[in-house]
């Protein structure tokens, strides 16, 4: 069938993305190097960037809400940033060695994260939850996880069950290692019975403000109360703040909540907006990777890594995380996102629309079809209605909303996005502008 109106006005506007996607399509599978970034009939590529905003190969510009897949409070190209690493490139960007600057990021790390007495630095989020899960099994000597349904905590075989991607038991993973892993809804209750019934369960890992980044919210004192039932029994509390570290709070939920795991998994602003990852946590944990000493008993944890720590991202990170250290570009992220939340929400309630977009600091999600907003307001994901939530929207209608939204300047993260801190009140009003044309787009083409 060929394409209408919203789908056809983006093909039409977009013709070197679509060149380049069908080149793209030789060679990769889907076309796409990261499965967020599917999109058909095809995604823009982007040509360069500055601040809140994105250029593509056809010369539009987006008011930019993927902002790095999270990584970027600062925004694109901070100079703080930028300064950095542009002075690092000309000492070297691979020593193959240790220096200066792994130890000056670790310190960073330790002075602001609340739970971090050491850290392990790796190369993404996805081998900080594998490394955490590993600490935490040498650790208690106990084999089981817990996880929680739809968390998600990276691509590797103990997480990618029942995460953002479904229920199904993942093409590839054996059923022997899955076995490893109860995954389990948000009920202490439950986690009880299961730790009581299989005797073997050595770490609890979650996502600190909810599934997917906080689409589906963890309900207010879970996180306490999870923490002192880890504390109780002995079993490794693990909170993945790759996501939520230093966006929430520099400390991240953790420091928000006043919430202390005894690990914690890092990555995304962490490097300011360059490959980086790290595990933090207690000392004691954490002595699995350490050397022993000859004659020693017991076994140390392998971790290799050839980009673990590289001078590159060490730099970009250090000058991040001492920009963020304050706390202001949080709350100037945090307070633009609830002006956007309220003023969509403005647009669905002028509208007729159902539906709500929620989220909690510098974060927003997009439901349509959703719950009816009673007025222009912002709205904290844990006031909602959980199962509602969980339905999410129509995923065809979803689609069109990103085609309509681009087709205006605006790029979502699939159905929300994250803000930084150079994001402008006039990106504000523009975006609801664009989502006001962009929904009314939707109800002509019958899609709501």
């Amino acid at each position: 069938m060929a394409p209408m109106g919203i789908e056809q006005d983006f093909v039409d506007g977009h013709p070197r993305s679509a060149s380049l996607y069908a080149r793209a399509s030789r060679v990769l599978p889907s076309g796409v190097t990261h499965d967020s970034r599917f999109m058909r009939p095809f995604p823009v590529y982007i040509d360069h960037a500055a601040g809140a905003h994105k250029w593509d190969v056809d010369g539009r510009q987006y008011i930019d809400y993927v902002v790095g897949h999270g990584a970027l409070l600062l925004g694109q190209n901070h100079p703080v940033v930028t300064e950095a690493a542009s002075a690092q490139l000309l000492k070297g960007t691979h020593y193959g060695g240790s220096h200066e600057r792994e130890i000056e990021w670790a310190e960073e790390v330790v002075r602001i994260v609340p739970s971090a007495e050491v850290v392990r630095f790796t190369s993404s989020g996805t081998e900080a939850t594998l490394m955490a899960l590993r600490l935490a099994r040498a650790f208690t000597g106990k084999p089981g996880i817990i996880k929680f349904h739809r968390h998600f905590h990276g691509w590797h075989d103990y997480v990618a069950a029942n995460s953002k991607y479904g229920d199904h038991s993942p093409p590839g993973i054996p059923e022997s290692t899955l076995d490893t892993v109860a995954i389990l809804p948000l009920d202490l209750g439950m986690v009880g019975a299961t730790v009581e019934e299989r005797g073997d369960i050595g770490a609890v890992i979650i996502e600190s403000a909810g599934a997917s980044s906080g689409q589906l919210p963890v309900p207010r004192g879970f996180l306490q109360a999870l923490q002192a039932f880890c504390n109780e029994r002995g079993i490794v509390f693990i909170m993945d703040e790759v996501v939520t570290g230093f966006r929430w709070a520099p400390g991240g939920v953790q420091e928000a909540e006043r919430v202390t795991p005894d690990l914690t998994t890092l990555a995304k602003i962490l490097a300011g907006g360059f490959p980086g990852g790290a595990v933090a946590g207690r000392a004691d944990i954490m002595q699995g990777l350490a050397f022993l000493d000859p004659g020693a008993k017991g076994q140390k944890i392998g971790h290799p890594g050839t980009f673990n720590a590289n001078p590159l991202s060490a730099a970009a990170g250090i000058a991040c995380l001492r920009e963020i250290a304050d706390g202001s570009h949080q709350q100037r992220a945090a307070a633009l996102a609830g002006q956007l939340r309220a003023g969509l929400n403005g647009v669905l309630c002028r509208r007729g629309i159902h539906g709500v977009i929620y989220g909690q600091s510098s974060a927003f999600r997009v439901l349509i079809g959703g719950p009816t907003v009673p007025e222009e307001s912002d709205y904290d994901a844990r006031d909602l209605d959980w199962d509602v939530l969980a339905a999410g929207g129509a995923p065809e209608r979803d689609r069109l909303l990103q085609l309509a939204l681009l087709n205006r300047g605006v790029q979502l993260f699939g159905t929300g996005g994250m803000l930084s801190s150079v994001h402008t009140e006039d990106d504000i009003a523009a975006s609801v502008q664009a989502f006001d044309g962009a929904v009314c787009a939707l109800r002509d083409e019958g899609a709501l």
